[in-house]
């Protein structure tokens, strides 16, 4: 199952990163573009903070509890047996924006955003997106799941 996880979440990073391929190819050079009137754009932003422009300018910061995050997730998915099919899917959420977020971070220095919808003032990405649904199911999953993880069993214990 923990391998599966690492499939999908890696399979998130590499549709965020398209995404936001095309993002600096084709909206880039034209700053915005209407998908629906009044509705829908694709807005190109360079975010070198944190959601909503907060902590601006502290990439190290970021990287640093990205990957601190990733560890506890790392280990929670590897050292316990996932019996909650809801908190693995936030896990595996979570990891695919965050890893697509850190790819920008490192090898950018700051994070594509591209998506805007009227309603809601910040420019996003998938990433994001992966990783706002993944901490609500997260949560959801902490409070009305019974069981999420188990501890495993060693090799060759019933």
């Amino acid at each position: 199952m923990a391998i599966l996880a690492v499939i999908i979440g890696i399979l998130l990073v590499v549709i965020d990163q398209v995404t936001k391929f095309y993002a600096v190819s084709e909206i880039k050079p034209k700053g915005m573009v209407t998908v629906i009137d009044n509705f829908y754009y694709f807005t190109y932003v360079e975010n070198r903070g944190a959601a909503f422009g907060m902590l601006q300018n502290k990439q190290w910061f970021f990287i640093i509890i990205t990957l601190f995050i990733f560890a506890a997730f790392g280990y929670i998915l590897f050292r316990y047996k996932i019996e909650g099919k809801l908190f693995l899917a936030a896990v595996v959420l979570i990891f695919g924006g965050g890893v697509g977020n850190l790819i920008d971070r490192i090898f950018r220095g700051y994070v594509v955003d591209f998506l805007q919808f009227s309603f809601f003032a910040p420019v996003c990405n998938l990433a994001d997106y992966f990783i706002t649904v993944g901490a609500v199911l997260l949560i959801i999953s902490v409070l009305f799941c019974k069981k999420n993880i188990a501890k495993r069993e060693p090799d060759g214990a019933k």
